[in-house]
């Protein structure tokens, strides 16, 4: 159920997308404003968030939850594992679409120098985010070797197709799913390589 405590954060959200996307600059966007859009006051606003960046913070946490919502679709379990992984790293980045150039400001803003405050966070968050793409997507190896390697493929092709997603102005990401689905297609051919190699006894069962 959805609460006027719940809309109301969303809303925050919402207003703050809004003056980045009129001011053509994230960094510019003062959460006094926001509260100004809205009719509410910063102590309003300190009660969802307290500092801006966990406005970021809560555009990401809805793209997670876009994802997790389309991996609940009925078809979506009829798909094939690389297949799956496609579509949950597509609709990851569907979410993020209405405001490209300004989720692209928010990455940026990350990266500058001396921004450790933000960029520790990040680094959890991205590793969160996979995660949560792994589950959704169905990928559970029972080896904890293959597993820490699988994550590691995950992470970069979903660093990667991010990366090239950001900068991608093609009719609905077009370039960016054709992207995806190569970097996919390698890391399951490089997969089905390893997985025919002669191992050692006891070593990790195939897993994918």
């Amino acid at each position: 159920m959805t609460t006027d405590t719940d809309n109301l954060h969303e809303r925050i959200v919402d207003a703050a997308l809004e003056l980045a996307e009129e001011q053509h600059a994230w960094e510019t966007v003062r959460l006094h404003a926001v509260a100004g859009r809205l009719g509410i006051t910063l102590a309003d606003i300190g009660r969802h968030f307290r500092e801006k960046e966990e406005v970021v913070e809560a555009w990401f946490d809805r793209a997670d939850r876009a994802m997790l919502a389309a991996a609940a679709s009925p078809e979506f379990a009829a798909l094939g594992t690389r297949e799956r992984l496609h579509h949950v790293i597509m609709a990851w980045l569907t979410a993020l679409s209405p405001h490209r150039r300004v989720t692209r400001q928010m990455i940026f803003g990350k990266l500058e120098p001396g921004h450790l405050h933000v960029q520790i966070p990040g680094l959890l968050r991205v590793s969160r985010t996979v995660q949560w793409m792994r589950e959704a997507a169905g990928l559970a190896p029972p080896g904890m070797t293959r597993r820490a390697l699988e994550e590691v493929a995950t992470t970069g092709i979903y660093l990667m197709t991010f990366v090239h997603w950001m900068l991608d102005e093609s009719l609905q990401s077009a370039r960016t799913r054709e992207f995806l689905d190569r970097r996919l297609k390698e890391a399951e051919r490089a997969a089905q390589f390893v997985n025919r190699r002669p191992r050692p006894s006891g070593a990790d069962d195939k897993v994918l």
